[in-house]
């Protein structure tokens, strides 16, 4: 256990006098992993500089998705395990996709239309039905409809950000936010307070995004 785990440990002791729900985010603090940490700092910085449109975001989501195929697959959270398996290979795509040469007459940001949005929702509730039903009747998990939801909507969005649609954000904010309850569910403090800093990245990513893609149709 590091320095800090210790700490937040003997703070956990000494918190009889605290709210039940002030005692178990100390616990948890205390009993979040190293593998966590890594994961939590590489998720940051790759939403971080998703947003900034840098291309490193894409090598250091790599090592991100690795650390959390590990984690959600011990934690049951197997939709999202898999999910990281997907985020692996669209790291290698977005990669190779913003690092071609973009033609001149090309918008290096492009928006949906509400027709497009709506088959995106489709698309989205179609994915939620088949992943929670799977997830119910092959797995142990006792979240699979949360799970499932919450990895469509990620999926949808981990694709339009590759392609770099602006609404990217919006599935990103929303589905970061629904995140947050079912990572302290899982006892996973960090990660949950993790989606939340996500979900504020992904609100100033959007505003970014929108001003880049106004210059280029004005």
């Amino acid at each position: 256990m590091n320095a800090f785990a210790k700490f937040v440990s003997l703070l956990a002791k000494d918190t009889k006098a605290m709210p039940a729900i002030i005692q178990q985010i100390f616990q948890q603090f205390a009993q979040t992993t190293m593998l966590e940490w890594i994961g939590t700092i590489t998720g940051f910085l790759c939403v971080y500089l998703a947003a900034k449109q840098h291309i490193l975001n894409w090598p250091i989501s790599v090592i991100s998705v690795l650390t959390y195929a590990y984690i959600f697959y011990h934690s049951k959270l197997y939709g999202d395990a898999v999910l990281q398996l997907y985020f692996l290979s669209t790291a290698i795509y977005g990669w190779y996709y913003w690092s071609k040469k973009i033609r001149e007459d090309d918008k290096p940001i492009v928006s949906f239309t509400n027709h497009e949005m709506l088959f995106t929702l489709i698309i989205i509730v179609i994915l939620t039905v088949l992943l929670g039903t799977f997830l119910q009747k092959m797995t142990d998990s006792d979240v699979p409809y949360a799970d499932g939801f919450c990895t469509a909507v990620s999926f949808v969005a981990q694709f339009l950000m590759t392609r770099k649609v602006l609404q990217n954000w919006l599935l990103w904010i929303f589905v970061d936010i629904c995140y947050i309850p079912l990572y302290f569910h899982k006892g996973l403090l960090l990660t949950a307070i993790l989606y939340f800093a996500f979900a504020i990245i992904a609100w100033m990513g959007y505003k970014d995004w929108r001003v880049t893609y106004r210059t280029f149709i004005l």
